[in-house]
């Protein structure tokens, strides 16, 4: 069934499909939160896929290209990190101290969003929010 919705998937974006992306695109549905391009690379390479890092980077451009994932920058001076693009949109909490991110479920921009339309007569297409602080756990 993967396969076939990977497949889909690609089809409808006008990307050819191939193992490699496959492989990339599985480890993207799978991770609840933004990924490294090298974590992607290391569950590759814990799996057995005989993958390079440039391969993954070049794949990844294709995907956001195309509007399959999304780009972020989480945590000040990091790597990028990527996600799959989902039909809501997510913000998240990231830790300071030891990254861990913690999605938020509700937008609390959306009647900012509006008011900001009206005033501005500017379409507002999307925006992401990130709130950077510490965990409970590095908090102590």
């Amino acid at each position: 069934m993967e396969e076939f919705e990977n497949q889909e998937l690609f089809k409808k974006n006008n990307i050819k499909n191939t193992k490699h992306r496959n492989l990339v695109l599985d480890v993207l549905k799978e991770s609840q939160f933004p990924i490294t391009t090298e974590d992607i690379y290391l569950k590759l390479q814990e799996r057995g896929a005989h993958i390079s890092l440039s391969t993954i980077y070049r794949i990844l451009d294709v995907f956001a290209n195309k509007g399959m994932v999304v780009k972020a920058i989480i945590s000040e001076g990091s790597k990028a990190m990527v996600e799959l693009q989902h039909l809501e949109h997510k913000h998240h909490l990231i830790c300071k101290e030891c990254n861990k991110i913690v999605a938020i479920e509700d937008c609390p921009f959306e009647e900012f969003a509006k008011a900001l339309e009206k005033k501005t007569d500017f379409d507002i297409t999307g925006h992401k929010l990130e709130i950077y602080g510490y965990c409970p756990a590095c908090k102590e």
